[in-house]
């Protein structure tokens, strides 16, 4: 039998389009000490998920979909339709695959206990981010969060299993359904990015190995609440100003913060006199964000403390956040320690 070796096909007909994330993550397993394929199986739900998702949202102006649900969630916001849409995807993505025990959810009053004790993780995630720009098709994204149980596999959940702080994830990403739809994600060995190609219904590698600037000349802030930050803040701001760096903000905070990821830059939600403790949840986005941008060579922080270092005490728990390169975090640090009294003498 006459045989000839395979040789890939280099023409202009035979592109590549590149490592699926199925074979990424296939691939990476092994870079766990304790892999047995349960993360894996996670993340590949999530991808599911998250295909759906962006389904219904490509198509919310055209079956009715969009605008408010009629009720608030935990927080007090306003749900929008496509909020329980993509509450409900993901938790049934997330209980069907087994290997999840419980589930945090912005859209969830509680805990959700999946009666799964074999499960061996818990997941935390804000199924649906910006979720009031849908309406005005501006990106919005899911971000997520994965965290092994402490207690013994087999035994019911406890407090201590959901209220982790974000060193001790093990896994966490976010998806960005823009222009086009992204899923980048950490398991601690670096970030890496995903682009969907929905004639394939696959996610192909096509952001390896991000690394963030370690500064940039973007920043992104809610100007419209200048009047209620404080004293170092403002001073952050008008220093940006005088340097010329441009203010970028959407309003979403998977896109704000994406855009910075790559391009270099910082995101603040600080606190404010309305809002002392910040208003962005440390649980489902903030640890999420803060796991990748370290991942990826930046800083989070809430102003004076590491955001992976901070112990939850509620489930819903706000903080203010700092993130992006790493060299305008620490600027933005310094200067909010600096005391009104302090800038007022400076600025003379």
């Amino acid at each position: 039998m006459k045989t000839d070796p395979y040789q890939p096909n280099q023409g202009n007909l035979a592109y590549s389009v590149g490592v699926t994330l199925d074979r990424f993550i296939k691939l990476k397993q092994s870079d766990f000490p304790f892999a047995s394929g349960e993360l894996s199986q996670i993340l590949r739900d999530i991808a599911l998920a998250s295909k759906i998702v962006n389904r219904e949202t490509n198509r919310a102006g055209l079956s009715n979909i969009g605008g408010a649900f009629g009720q608030t969630n935990v927080q007090g916001e306003e749900q929008q339709k496509l909020d329980v849409i993509a509450n409900i995807r993901f938790m049934r993505a997330l209980s069907k695959g087994g290997e999840v025990c419980a589930i945090v959810s912005e859209e969830e009053d509680c805990v959700i206990d999946l009666q799964n004790n074999s499960g061996k993780y818990v997941v935390a995630i804000d199924p649906l981010d910006g979720s009031s720009n849908i309406d005005v098709n501006i990106s919005i994204g899911t971000i997520f969060s994965i965290y092994r149980r402490k207690t013994p596999v087999g035994s019911p959940i406890t407090t201590e299993d959901v209220m982790q702080p974000g060193n001790q994830q093990v896994a966490a990403g976010y998806v960005l359904y823009g222009s086009s739809t992204m899923l980048v994600y950490t398991t601690g060995c670096g970030v890496n990015g995903f682009t969907y190609e929905a004639s394939l219904g696959e996610f192909f590698l096509s952001h390896p190995s991000i690394k963030a600037p370690e500064t940039g000349k973007i920043y992104s802030i809610n100007e419209g609440l200048e009047l209620e930050w404080e004293a170092g803040v403002k001073s952050f701001v008008k220093d940006c100003k005088e340097k010329k760096y441009q203010s970028r903000y959407i309003g979403s905070l998977v896109a704000d913060f994406h855009r910075n990821l790559l391009k270099g830059g910082i995101y603040l939600y600080p606190a404010t006199f309305n809002n002392p403790s910040g208003k962005l949840r440390l649980l489902y986005e903030a640890n999420a964000l803060a796991f990748i941008i370290e991942q990826a060579g930046g800083k989070a922080s809430d102003g004076e403390n590491r955001i992976l270092d901070i112990q939850p005490e509620s489930l819903h728990q706000r903080t203010p956040l700092l993130i992006g390169s790493k060299h305008m975090v620490e600027e933005a640090e310094e200067l909010f320690r600096i005391s009104e009294s302090e800038i007022n003498t400076l600025s003379r």
